[in-house]
């Protein structure tokens, strides 16, 4: 008889995710996926002015802190016809591109880390050796004894006050955990140091966008002027602070993050065999470098595999009715019946919440369990992230791309197949922000080649002016958010936004199953996973934060029953 555990919340990601899965003889049989955050921001924008939605659907998520705004510029841009000038795109794409380095690093290190890193155990570590380690696989500066000596001495203050702070609650001494302790001490020090380089990366969003989190965007373009001589906006002096900060993130990526993410999955190889899941990748391409228009211009390529199969790449099509979104099993309800899908121009955000009010012990599966809308593309479920991206541009031939991964896998000794899981997961993203380090460099030496020819243009204003626009129109804008396949579809009428929906990546990949009983990336992928103590469940923790999910929603306030206490009133909506 099956065992079912339940972890709630899942902890180290953004928002809130909760996970039941049913164990027989030691592995995973059967899991559930459910958010318990309510969804409701697209109810927000309707009716607002297109041009000022980025700013709204922006507020999705503070850790995506662009790129829902990139997609909500493009969906409005794509509906009224709007080519942006190429400064602009490049612009976006050094936001981008810093977003990535940023966001991986921070998951790598902060969010996942501590899944494979026993923290305690780095205090029974010879400094010595961990310096030996260190230099033997990078030229980072920072790879004396002393200075990994300091560290330990560091973690051993945490350990005798009693209180680890940030690492108190691990799964410490846990029998999945593998690393010798030099390793544990080299991750735990590279820790500490990615907190402090995460906060100057980030300052590129800051020159361009204004601040971060959630920098300024503009419909037609960005709204930084470039002005080369003077004192203020874009002038010679910040943008080449920008390719400072951008040489010293490359630095870090590939002489820390990289050599940390190669020593700890030599010792987890295993993982290679865990966590597979269905085999349906996509991806909707990204990084643009001749207008956003031209597909084939992209760096990451767009595209759909079917069981594993690199040797057929099937076309993604927004346009048509390839991609639904289902509620059978969400608390959502559609006005005309939740049994069929709806693409998302005819999308629907109804909230119908008749599910158990928590506390309560396991979620009712035979009914709706979840907050996420299930997206399906031609009816079948699709896994979406750093992996797919690399899956299909591998599949395409994308030589960067190929070279990129054959010599990973050539340096773990590890087969293609070990991509398809858990620590392939993992590995693709560290692949990936190495690619788009070197791709963020390219992007930067084109703005100023642009602006040493005299193109200084930024925006593109022709159609901004509501009267040019059509009566009614719509768009849809796609990008490739760190987390995977991301797009905003909009559709406008008189000048306003008449109904805006939203697919995410965790909604591809966390959403509850479909009418056909089909799982979706997280819990198809938890399926056969080995559980060594229920009690202490690290292995499902792995394989959820290999993902690196992001729930975050519109979030109501509820008390312990249940109960509704607190409304926000939006004070643009307060007509005088």
């Amino acid at each position: 008889m099956a065992n079912r555990i339940v972890v709630d919340p899942i902890t180290r990601i953004e928002g809130h995710l909760r996970i039941e899965a049913e164990i027989k003889d030691g592995f995973i049989v059967d899991a559930y996926s459910s958010s318990t955050m309510v969804r409701g921001i697209e109810q927000i924008v309707k009716g607002r002015d297109p041009r000022d939605v980025w700013a709204f659907v922006q507020r999705t998520c503070g850790v995506c802190t662009t790129v829902h705004a990139l997609a909500s510029v493009r969906s409005v841009e794509d509906a009224l016809g709007i080519a942006v000038p190429p400064n602009a795109e490049m612009v976006r794409n050094i936001m981008e591109g810093a977003l990535y380095m940023h966001d991986h690093a921070v998951h790598f290190y902060h969010l996942h880390a501590l899944d494979w890193v026993d923290i305690v155990n780095c205090l029974k570590a010879d400094p010595k050796q961990t310096s030996a380690l260190a230099q033997s696989i990078s030229k980072w500066p920072k790879s004396s004894p002393g200075y990994f000596s300091d560290i330990q001495k560091r973690i051993q203050k945490f350990v005798e006050s009693g209180q680890l702070g940030i690492f108190a609650n691990g799964y410490w001494g846990h029998p999945q955990m593998k690393l010798p302790a030099e390793v544990n001490l080299l991750a735990v020090a590279h820790y500490l140091e990615a907190l402090d380089w995460q906060k100057e990366i980030v300052k590129v969003h800051t020159i361009f966008g204004g601040k971060n989190p959630h920098p300024n965007y503009l419909v037609g373009g960005m709204a930084c002027a470039i002005n080369s001589d003077g004192a203020g906006g874009l002038n010679a002096e910040r943008l080449a602070y920008v390719g400072k900060l951008l040489q010293e993130g490359k630095e870090f990526i590939e002489q820390v993050y990289i050599p940390d993410l190669l020593a700890i999955a030599s010792f987890y190889k295993d993982w290679g065999a865990i966590g597979k899941g269905f085999g349906n990748y996509m991806s909707y391409g990204d990084f643009p470098t001749n207008g956003y228009a031209d597909l084939s211009s992209f760096k990451f390529p767009s595209g759909v595999i079917l069981n594993g199969d690199l040797s057929k790449i099937h076309e993604v099509d927004h346009r048509n009715g390839d991609i639904e979104e289902f509620v059978n099993n969400s608390w959502y309800n559609y006005s005309d019946g939740d049994d069929k899908g709806k693409h998302p121009w005819e999308g629907e955000t109804n909230i119908k919440y008749v599910g158990p009010k928590p506390p309560y012990d396991y979620l009712n599966i035979e009914e709706k369990y979840s907050f996420i809308k299930t997206p399906r593309w031609k009816g079948l479920p699709m896994e979406v992230g750093p992996l797919a991206r690399l899956l299909v541009g591998y599949g395409r031939g994308n030589k960067e791309i190929q070279d990129a991964v054959n010599g990973a896998l050539t340096h773990l000794d590890v087969p293609v197949d070990a991509l398809f899981s858990t620590l392939g997961r993992t590995a693709a993203r560290g692949i990936e922000t190495q690619l788009v380090a070197n791709w963020t460099i390219e992007f930067y030496n084109t703005l100023m080649n642009n602006i040493k020819n005299g193109d200084e243009r930024m925006a593109n204003m022709d159609s901004w002016e509501p009267s040019t626009w059509p009566s009614e129109a719509k768009g849809v804008g796609f990008m490739e958010a760190p987390r995977g396949a991301l797009a905003h579809w909009i559709k406008i009428k008189d000048g306003k936004t008449e109904n805006y929906q939203q697919v995410v990546p965790s909604t591809w990949n966390a959403s509850p199953r479909d009418p056909k009983g089909q799982r979706s990336a997280y819990e198809s992928c938890l399926i056969g996973t080995p559980v060594a103590d229920p009690e202490l469940p690290l292995e499902i923790i792995r394989t959820i934060h290999s993902f690196d999910p992001c729930i975050a929603c519109a979030v109501h306030l509820y008390d312990e029953h249940g109960n509704h206490i607190s409304q926000v009133q939006n004070i643009a909506s307060c007509e005088s």
